[in-house]
């Protein structure tokens, strides 16, 4: 018994908390989606991943002419050309993986692009958003598009997308009013 009004207590406590607290959500994935520089920089940071993209594929497919070359004239070769092809392959796809890394990997350059390129612009989205829960006296903001937090359902009234928007500058358009589809009674 005693435990169930310690832990009927602790719950009570819980929700008294929690409603004392404001809390407002963004998805900054929509208020990415609506800024021009953002929507230039993913166009750049694209066209740059298919051209190394390509360049990667070229050196896939000599690689690929090589071995078809060496199995087709393995039999015939002396040992040592044998090795020495066998070499030039090992080495040929040694470069194409060290590219790949240098291109694609986890610090690579297209990481090194896109940071360059998004981080500023997500900097400003937090500026905007910590202002808005300035002038809103809100407590906490979740993002919304992060993925790691599921909502189940969201009362519209806490979006502040469009008002990170309008604080940044970003033409919300008549009916953006919240982030959430009125039809859906603000779930996402």
């Amino acid at each position: 018994m005693k435990k169930i009004v310690v832990t009927l207590s602790l719950l009570f406590a819980f929700v008294f908390a929690v409603k004392a607290q404001k809390i407002g959500y963004v998805n900054t994935k929509d208020v990415l989606s609506k800024m021009n520089e953002y929507n230039s920089a993913q166009s750049e940071i694209d066209a740059v991943s298919k051209k190394w993209q390509a360049e990667l594929e070229k050196l896939y497919q000599n690689i690929d002419n090589k071995y078809k070359e060496y199995q087709a004239n393995e039999v015939i070769m002396p040992e040592d050309v044998r090795k020495d092809k066998q070499d030039e392959i090992y080495k040929l796809e040694k470069e194409a993986k060290e590219y790949r890394e240098k291109k694609f990997g986890y610090s690579g350059e297209l990481f090194q692009l896109q940071d360059a390129k998004v981080k500023p612009l997500q900097d400003r989205i937090i500026k905007a958003v910590e202002t808005v829960a300035q002038k809103k006296r809100l407590d906490l903001i979740f993002d919304k598009a992060g993925g790691e937090v599921t909502w189940l359902y969201t009362n519209a009234i806490f979006d502040i997308t469009a008002d990170v928007q309008k604080e940044m500058g970003i033409d919300v358009g008549p009916d953006a009013g919240s982030g959430s589809d009125p039809a859906s009674g603000g779930r996402k």
